[in-house]
This record gives C-alpha cells, sequence and structure tokens, in this order.
C-alpha cells in the first residue's frame, strides 16, 4: 500500500511539473545529475548482472559439485564457535538450539564453542545443552574471559579449538550469538568447502527479525538485500569483500593458524596523522584481509539464509542507524585501504575497482544534493522539485531491483535508500578522517583519541571540513553558481 501511494505521489510530481524546470539552468542541473548517476547507477547495473549470472548460472553447478563431494567423502569433523555476550535469554536459546539440532543432523563429530564473557552466560548455556539431549557425538567446550571486546573472545576460542586438534579436513563455522542457523545449513554449507579446494571461507545470505518499530525493520531488511546482490556479483569473481562475522566458515587449517588468529586478536592501522591505531571492532574485516593476503578464495552461498536478531543499540531510528553506520562505515574503511595496496593482481581487477569505488562513492553520492541546493539558491527553488522527481523515480527503480534478491519489497525502501545514501556518504566523510573513533555498542567500549589528543581532533575536523569544501566549490563551479577569477579565465588555464 505504501509503494502504492509512493509511485501515486511521484506520477502526480511529474504531470504537474512547473515550466521553469525546462530552462537551460534545468538542464545543466540534468546533465551533473546524469553524468554522476551514470557512474554510480553503471556500478548498480552491473553489480546486478554479475549476480544474477551467479546465482542462476554458476553457483547451481557449483552447488551440483558440492553435492557429489558429500555423498564421496563428507567432511570429518566440525567446530562451531559462538560468541555471546549480554545478549537476551530468548535470542541465545533460540541460537544455541538451533545449532546443536543442526549439529545433531549432521551425523558427524562436532564440537559447540561457547565463548562468553559472565558466569551467567556460561549456566545458561551449559543449561541449553544439557536440555537438548545431544548425541555423543556433539560436545560443548565453553570459554569464559573478561568481557574486553570480541576480538579477544574470539582469538580464546579458536585457540581452544586449536588445541582439541582438529581433523586436516575440518571445518570451523564462526558466527555472533544473535545468528539463528536455518534447517539443512550445516549440510548445504560444509560441501562447498570440499568442492573448493583454494576456498578459505565462505558466508551465507542473512535476513533480520528486529526488535524495534517498523522502520528498523524495514532498514535492515533492505540493507540485507542489497547484501545478497552485491555478495553474488563479487562471488563471481572468488572474492568478497567481508567474510561477515554473523556466520562464516572456515577450513579447520585456516581457522587455527596463529597468524589468523593473531590477526583477529591483535589487528591495527598505521596512519598517516594519528599514528598507530588498534583495531577494535571489525575482527570480520581482519579475517577477510588474512585471507585476501593469503591468496585464498571466498565463496558466497546464496540459498542458504542465516536470520540475525537486531536489537537497535540506541533509541531511535536515527540515533541506532547512526551508530551502526559508524561501526560498518568505520571497519570498511579501515580495512579498504590496507586491501587497495594489495594491488588488482593480488585482490582481483573487479573486487580492487569495487574497494576504490567505495572511496569514491562517499563524494559522489554528495554530488546530486549538493547541484540541486546551490542551482535552487542562485536561480530558483523550483529545481528543488526537479532534484525531488529524481531521487523519487531512482530510488523507485532501485527498489524494484530488489525483486531479484527477494521476493516481497517494502514501500519503505526508496525513502530509506536515499537516507542511507546521503547520509551514509556524510558518516562515511567523517569516519574517513576519524578512524581511531570506534566503539562496541553491547559491551559499550571504545576507543577515540588514541592519535594525538585535541590536536589530533582538531587536525581531523580542519581536514574533514576543507574535503566537503572542496567538494562544494567543484560543484558550484560545475554548475555555475561561481565562476572562475577574472585573472585565471584570461591566462586561458579556464
Amino acid at each position: 500500500m505504501i509503494l502504492v501511494l509512493y509511485i501515486l505521489v511521484l506520477a502526480a510530481l511529474v504531470v504537474h511539473a512547473p515550466l521553469e524546470l525546462f530552462t537551460p539552468e534545468a538542464r545543466a542541473f540534468l546533465v551533473i545529475a546524469g553524468v554522476i548517476g551514470a557512474w554510480r547507477y553503471g556500478w548498480q547495473l552491473l553489480h546486478l548482472v554479475r549476480s544474477l549470472v551467479y546465482r542462476g548460472l554458476v553457483f547451481p553447478r557449483l552447488r551440483r559439485r558440492a553435492e557429489a563431494c558429500a555423498a564421496a567423502a563428507p567432511t570429518p569433523e566440525l567446530f562451531i564457535v559462538v560468541t555471546s555476550y549480554r545478549i537476551p535469554a530468548e535470542t541465545t536459546a533460540s541460537v544455541f538450539r538451533a545449532a546443536i539440532a543442526e549439529a545433531a543432523g549432521l551425523g558427524r563429530p562436532v564440537t559447540l564453542v561457547a565463548a562468553v564473557g559472565e558466569a551467567a552466560d556460561q549456566r545458561f548455556v551449559k543449561a541449553i545443552f544439557q536440555t537438548a539431549a545431544a548425541p555423543p557425538e556433539v560436545r560443548l567446550a565453553l570459554v569464559r574471559l573478561p568481557p574486553r571486546g570480541k576480538r579477544p573472545a574470539l582469538a580464546a576460542a579458536l585457540r581452544a579449538v586449536a588445541r582439541l586438534r582438529p581433523h586436516p579436513e575440518a571445518a570451523v563455522m564462526v558466527m555472533d550469538g544473535d545468528a539463528v542457523l536455518p534447517e539443512g545449513s550445516l549440510l548445504r554449507c560444509l560441501p562447498l568447502l570440499q568442492a573448493t579446494p583454494r576456498t578459505g571461507a565462505i558466508t551465507t545470505d542473512q535476513d533480520a527479525v528486529v526488535a524495534g518499530g517498523r522502520l528498523q525493520t524495514a532498514w535492515h531488511r533492505l540493507r540485507f538485500a542489497q547484501r545478497h546482490v552485491v555478495m553474488s556479483s563479487l562471488s563471481l569473481s572468488r572474492r568478497l569483500l567481508v567474510i561477515t562475522g554473523r556466520m562464516a566458515v572456515y577450513r579447520a587449517a585456516v581457522a587455527t593458524d596463529p597468524r589468523f588468529i593473531a590477526r583477529i586478536e591483535n589487528d591495527a592501522l598505521d596512519h598517516w596523522r594519528l599514528g598507530r591505531v588498534p583495531f577494535l571492532t571489525g575482527e570480520d574485516k581482519s579475517s577477510w584481509s588474512w585471507l585476501l593476503e593469503q591468496g585464498h578464495d571466498m565463496i558466497y552461498v546464496p540459498d542458504v539464509r542465516v536470520t540475525t536478531i537486531e536489537h537497535p543499540p540506541a533509541p531511535g531510528f536515527a540515533a541506532s542507524s547512526t551508530r551502526l553506520m559508524l561501526r560498518w562505515f568505520g571497519n570498511m574503511l579501515r580495512a579498504g585501504g590496507r586491501a587497495i595496496a594489495l594491488g588488482p593482481a593480488r585482490v582481483g581487477l573487479f573486487p580492487w575497482l569495487c574497494l576504490v569505488d567505495q572511496r569514491v562513492s562517499m563524494w559522489t553520492t554528495l554530488v546530486g544534493p549538493v547541484a540541486a541546493v546551490l542551482i535552487a539558491l542562485v536561480w530558483s527553488p523550483v529545481f528543488l522539485y526537479a532534484y525531488l522527481v529524481w531521487v523519487m523515480a531512482t530510488r523507485l527503480v532501485q527498489t524494484l531491483v530488489l525483486l531479484t534478491a527477494r521476493p516481497r519489497i517494502s514501500g519503505l525502501w526508496p525513502v530509506l535508500l536515499y537516507y542511507t545514501q546521503i547520509w551514509g556518504a556524510l558518516v562515511k566523510t567523517w569516519v574517513l578522517f576519524r578512524p581511531d573513533h570506534q566503539r562496541w555498542t553491547r559491551q559499550d567500549i571504545t576507543l577515540a583519541g588514541r592519535g594525538g589528543g585535541r590536536a589530533a581532533a582538531l587536525g581531523s575536523a580542519v581536514l574533514h571540513g576543507l574535503a566537503l569544501t572542496g567538494l562544494a566549490t567543484a560543484v558550484a563551479l560545475a554548475v555555475g553558481a561561481l565562476s572562475w577569477p577574472v585573472g585565471l579565465v584570461h591566462t586561458g588555464l579556464f
């Protein structure tokens, strides 16, 4: 119903468009919007085509090969590592019951390793395991350490797995304490590692059950639908841009490698201005970058969908989504530069170009609204009308495209798309100049101001302001809202 209303409003705006939109100044705006749009929407179209090729042609062949491998020689042993800290009891119960049921249905030795931070969590997980009546081949191992963040907890759990001397062909599943495995997920994921010897890790599709309002739910599901398209596209290159911590399966030789564990526990960025910046969040980006450096393939599994139970980190949609974007985009930018430095030969040409585009897109996304506002200020506010129509039409198309990823779409998605793109771009630019600002929402652990105190904070603010001012100036010159100084024009340089 909301989507129908959205389309009707868009149609009414187009039909009643004022005549001023057809002046030469309007054409200047359309040229700017068209050039930037061709770049942005061209990337999205390329991802869509690659995604359809992967899901429709490439992955089905891979699935058949994996099933043949599983029938001949199934994975001999599995370890399921779950990190959990102060997650609501009903969520913890759902997660561990689903994991135990999947392990029991596998028919092979499975060790469930629970990394917890408090005695109450330890007792609760143990009680869940005892009441689940798991078969003898399913064991429980508990790892408890003080709550210092996910990185130390995951590293301790992986070291516990290494001490258990896993089978050389074993697999290690790493998952968060709010991710619920669907039925049959293990039987569908594990054979893919056997069928692709160069693959170091695989990850799956996700969807969300959100403990929040309708807006929160729609926003999370929108992001997972977009993720499905992009991850499928990237998997065509046997590379991904992240191995998500929500649920991923590694080869045991990878997950127990001391260098891999050390990278997860003590990753850091050497910044030209802030010095050594430890990574507090983003352990999934650390594992991903290590796999890239070692030359491992990565595969996305589009036909297995893990459900994550989301608990918004702050009251209100704006505060919650902003805090999540600060964490996600911070992880992306801190790890992305290191991956770009590896070069296209190591990363793969298409994934490498996607990493570069992540750095470019935060600026190109802002060109449209800046151009619209400047033209409206210089000539007429009516050009904001043109921009509104442009935004509504393009976001409607982008939403309809997501029908290739999900059977149903929400009428809230077009508006949420624009919110995420524009506000998300501003958040990315903020984080780009402040990579030392990090925060774990659940444990309320922060890392900020470690790179030089007030002087560094002032430097970040100045550089960020200069960058935004430079962007606005360039757009103003492009649309004619500013002109070059007469002296420079007479030199023939402009």
